[in-house]
């Protein structure tokens, strides 16, 4: 069934407070990120940003994971990205950048509720959020440089050294190690860890929905003026053009073949 914005695989439901909680619905996929997801989750947080009655909005994922990062499987191109392969996979990165820059813009608070993995792309989309609350599986894993691409996508590259260190964020690119929900809070990264993730996060959703909205909204943005925003899309663009080329390098080639035959090899033990 489709949810009231028209999409079966991003669900939107706007409480009488103005909490908007927006949930990802391909817990099949570990909400793996495809081309349907990525337009439907852009779409509904730009209507969340013109809608007056919203205040705050609680991002989670269906199922156990909060998402897995781009679908390796489906891939995120269109059939109306064009032909030549780096043209259609720069489309399909843009696409999904506007999940980010949506979240970063509009005016709204947005929390991430995260459960299970958050990888890459998922990754990223945590780190866009303005506050993270975690259930204790919650693992972030940016996992880029073993699949022969440079680090960091969905801006991913320029928010994590701003929300811990250069440092931190060098080792986890670098490694691509994960990052548990503990971690997390030891650096700063993650705010809450909870049982409920989704239940916590609404909460504090309440609590400044309640506050008259004027002064959160200009907060947010004097939140982002101190991360240095304004360079926040030129940054997107260096990160989108090194993706692109890494995407179509022989070294990332190799490596998702040997991640989908690992992948295969769990499956058929």
């Amino acid at each position: 069934m489709p949810d009231s914005n028209g999409s079966t695989v991003v669900h939107v439901e706007l409480d009488a407070s103005g909490v908007a909680r927006v949930t990802l619905d391909r817990a099949h996929r570990l909400n793996a990120i495809n081309a349907e997801l990525s337009g439907a989750l852009s779409r509904a947080l730009a209507e969340l940003g013109e809608n007056p009655r919203c205040r705050a909005i609680v991002l989670s994922g269906a199922g156990r994971a909060f998402c897995s990062g781009l679908d390796l499987a489906a891939g995120l191109t269109a059939e109306d990205d064009g032909d030549d392969p780096m043209t259609a996979s720069y489309v399909a990165m843009r696409r999904a950048v506007s999940i980010v820059t949506t979240m970063r813009e509009i005016p709204q608070p947005v929390i991430a509720a995260v459960r299970g993995h958050a990888v890459g792309a998922g990754f990223a989309i945590a780190a866009a959020a303005d506050i993270r609350v975690c259930a204790p599986d919650a693992v972030f894993n940016a996992v880029f440089t073993s699949l022969g691409v440079s680090a960091g996508d969905l801006g991913l590259s320029w928010l994590l050294p701003r929300l811990i260190s250069p440092g931190h964020a060098a080792e986890i690119f670098y490694t691509a190690d994960v990052l548990t929900a503990s971690d997390g809070v030891r650096l700063g990264f993650v705010q809450h860890i909870s049982d409920d993730p989704v239940v916590h996060a609404c909460t504090i959703a309440d609590r400044i929905a309640s506050k008259p909205p004027l002064g959160i909204q200009m907060t947010k943005r004097l939140l982002d003026a101190s991360l240095g925003a304004g360079g926040f899309r030129e940054h997107l663009e260096h990160e989108l053009r090194s993706q692109i080329l890494g995407l179509h390098s022989t070294d990332h080639a190799k490596a998702v073949h040997r991640f989908v035959e690992h992948r295969r090899a769990d499956t058929t033990a």
